[in-house]
């Protein structure tokens, strides 16, 4: 080999040292990822806070109370003495059994969930047993810990991520055995309440006991809890809203008609939202979804009724703002094939909606339906309802409001395409659909939108998307998109012979006497929901006072009959509560507190209890049985 041959191949053979030289300094002494990924180093995830929720008057909700995570890495699990360990964990065998069957499921290597919500006191006991095992470790956490048994649907729960929801994520944040918002606003607000995970570098010996941290903590990252929610919720008004609707069925919406904030909103029958904050989650969660009258349904927002003749504020204002008619139009009974509730005579928009009659909004339906005198009467219903549907839409009707909250339903709000698909195209016509002018037939909204209506009649003709929270990191810091205002397209005089109306249906008209606050100017209007299994819902939507309006609500109150009777007191008293700060009628509000409409609700013949079959305990002679039922209603007319 020539001279310069060997010149070149020793110069190859430095040059390939050289880089390797370069490498091993980089790994080594550059690159931490090298260090990190190794056995004697591992990483251990620092967990955040989440958010705390709070009320508008700044009253804790949901806190955190820490707990401890035990993990279990399958394939450094030494165990001489199972049955010890059984003994200092307070499981069974077969318990334990099942639980590490599952860990080597997910991983072999990898770590997984192995008890969960171990208490202070539970982890003292066993943490410094904990070295004499193997493969097992743990991991602060925290569950959610509630200062009143309140609001479970609309602050919804937390729980473990499911294999779905990790192969779905965008970005791999979560892991497995990690809580997550499932429902509610912890679901709605997850990003915000979550946090920012860190990490934290421990050293540790062949046998897996940490000596200490990696490089004095210089590559750890602190967690950052997560941001606090402040919601609009008046946490005194909700729980009395509550204990109004013990033993019913229905929902109850209240908003702060200028800034859409929600005050209060109930679910019932409901339930106490610790119970999913513990181990027995999956046993709790079951035993809900098993009970017939579906407490794990959020009525207030998924419910879909139909707002009776509540909708009748609707088609007085869009038939105003079309010019079909005007305030002190008056209509005959003659041709209309429903009945009404007995009334005098009426003077006009304000009479027909003091007394909620009937024929005069047959009336008013039909010729806003056939305002543009078309001779063909299938065509004209078609174009009378397209503009009547994109009037009634601007109120919110039909679609998602975009309140903060997963899983609203839109209702349904009947549009040409909704007719010509149901019964053909030019096949329909008005003697089809009169039932939407009393809000029957096909109309379906939810609670959230009847409160909405009553706020946007408060505000004369707008409304802000309403919302429960009201800050995220600091008060008074709503999303963006709930700062908007929103206008029907019907002008503010139209609103005053609505609301003059309303407020004499309270005072002498479809309300129960009883409803009426002392001092307060009240506007309200009654609605019947037309059911077919058991008595109708009632349903009642009100504003107060009068004049710059502090207060709107929706009360639905199931199988409890005229709105005016069973709907009515339930907002009557809401509303004096938190006007007033309290309510002077105590054996009124001792009456609806007591009342149960749950007993007139129809279940399925596989739900219905079934008699327990007790034997009788004897009597002295002078003993009465005394049976506890529900007082019977007096009918009031009213729609």
């Amino acid at each position: 080999m020539s001279e310069s041959r060997k010149f070149y191949v020793y110069g190859l053979f430095v040059v390939v040292g050289i880089i390797f030289l370069f490498r091993l300094l980089y790994l080594q002494v550059l690159d931490n990822t090298y260090e990190t990924a190794s056995n004697s180093i591992r990483a251990i995830p620092d967990v955040p806070m989440r958010g705390q929720v709070y009320d508008r008057n700044g009253k804790l909700i949901v806190f955190n109370t820490l707990v401890y995570d035990l993990y279990v890495t399958p394939s450094k699990v030494r165990v001489a003495d199972t049955l010890a360990l059984c003994n200092l964990f307070k499981i069974t065998r077969p318990k334990f059994d099942s639980l590490m069957q599952a860990a080597r499921t997910f991983s072999y290597r990898k770590p997984s969930l192995f008890l969960r919500q171990l208490s202070k006191q539970e982890f003292a006991r066993i943490q410094d047993a904990l070295v004499d095992y193997p493969g097992f470790d743990y991991q602060k956490s925290s569950i959610r810990t509630y200062s009143a048994p309140t609001l479970a649907h609309a602050l919804g729960y937390v729980s473990e991520i499911s294999k779905k929801q990790l192969d779905d994520q965008d970005y791999p944040y979560y892991r497995q055995g990690d809580l997550v918002g499932q429902s509610g606003l912890e679901k709605f607000y997850e990003e915000q309440l979550r946090g920012r995970r860190g990490v934290r570098y421990v050293m540790q010996d062949v046998n897996g006991v940490a000596k200490g941290a990696w490089k004095d903590g210089e590559m750890d990252t602190v967690a950052m809890a997560g941001q606090n929610l402040y919601t609009s919720i008046d946490l005194d008004l909700q729980q009395y809203v509550d204990s109004l609707m013990l033993h019913k069925a229905g929902a109850v919406v209240a908003i702060e008609p200028s800034s859409g904030e929600v005050i209060a909103i109930t679910s019932a029958p409901s339930y106490d939202p610790a119970l999913f904050a513990t181990r027995d989650f999956s046993k709790n969660y079951t035993a809900l979804q098993k009970n017939p009258y579906r407490p794990l349904y959020n009525r207030a927002v998924m419910g879909s009724y139909r707002p009776g003749s509540t909708f009748k504020t609707v088609q007085a204002l869009v038939a105003m703002q079309e010019g079909v008619i005007g305030p002190g139009s008056v209509f005959s009974h003659a041709g209309a094939p429903m009945k009404c509730h007995g009334h005098g005579a009426l003077s006009g928009v304000n009479s027909a909606i003091q007394w909620s009659c009937n024929p005069y909004f047959y009336h008013v339906f039909r010729r806003m339906i056939y305002a543009n005198a078309e001779k063909n009467a299938f065509k004209a219903s078609s174009i009378g309802l397209k503009k009547w549907h994109e009037y009634t839409e601007k109120f919110g009707f039909g679609q998602k409001l975009g309140v903060d909250l997963p899983s609203e339903a839109k209702g349904v709000l009947p549009s040409v395409e909704y007719y010509d698909k149901r019964i053909g195209k030019n096949q329909w016509r008005f003697g089809q659909i009169y039932s939407l002018s009393i809000g029957e037939g096909e109309l379906l909204i939810t609670p959230l939108k009847l409160a909405n209506l009553a706020a946007t009649i408060a505000n004369r003709g707008w409304f802000k998307v309403p919302h429960l929270v009201k800050g995220v990191g600091k008060n008074n810091n709503p999303l963006p998109e709930y700062n908007e205002k929103h206008e029907t397209g019907v002008a503010r005089y139209y609103y005053e012979p609505v609301v003059n109306g309303m407020e004499m249906a309270v005072v002498r008209g479809t309300v129960a006497r009883g409803a009426m606050i002392p001092g307060i100017q009240m506007c309200g209007k009654t609605g019947t929901s037309q059911n077919k299994k058991g008595k109708d819902h009632s349903i009642f939507i009100a504003f107060a006072p009068k004049d710059n309006p502090k207060i709107a609500i929706a009360v639905f109150v199931e199988n409890a009959g005229f709105g005016g009777f069973a709907a009515a007191p339930v907002a009557s008293l809401a509303i004096e509560r938190y006007l007033n700060g309290h309510v002077q009628r105590k054996a009124y509000e001792q009456e609806w507190k007591n009342k149960n409409f749950l007993q007139n609700v129809i279940l399925p013949r596989s739900q219905q209890p079934k008699p327990k079959n007790v034997a009788p305990t004897p009597l002295k002679p002078e003993a009465t049985i005394v049976h506890q039922t529900a007082p019977k209603s007096t009918a009031v007319p009213a729609p």
